[in-house]
């Protein structure tokens, strides 16, 4: 769960949000912020040891870009937590409904053959 220690900070999650519309320079990034470079450069440190980003080297510049893969993870977590749609339950109890009701009539009027067009 590198990824939720990775985005608790709000300033890395906004460099992913960065990283997400396309690959940047550190110093691209760092015109975003109003904090100094080498601190950006530590977030960027968290963000590709967590795995949410990587450097890509074009010639000598250094390019970073976003990673998501690790995200599935933390993502699969916390669904666990969701309720389902009340909607959804309602749709899932008329099906179960509608079910029943075929059955019962098919048990009382065993010579007509359910239409399936």
């Amino acid at each position: 769960m590198e990824a939720a220690n990775a985005i608790a900070d709000p300033v890395r999650r906004e460099i992913l949000v960065l990283l997400h519309e396309g690959r940047r320079t550190a110093g691209e990034i760092a015109e975003h912020f109003p904090i100094s470079r080498p601190a950006i450069s530590r977030h960027l440190r968290v963000l590709r040891e967590s795995g949410l980003a990587r450097a890509e080297y074009t010639g000598r510049q250094r390019f970073y870009v976003l990673d998501p893969a690790p995200l599935a993870e933390l993502a699969d977590w916390l669904a666990r937590f969701q309720r389902p749609e009340p909607w959804r339950q309602r749709f899932d109890a008329l099906e179960t409904e509608v079910h029943r009701t075929r059955r019962e009539h098919a048990a009382r009027h065993p010579e007509e053959k359910e239409s399936t067009a």
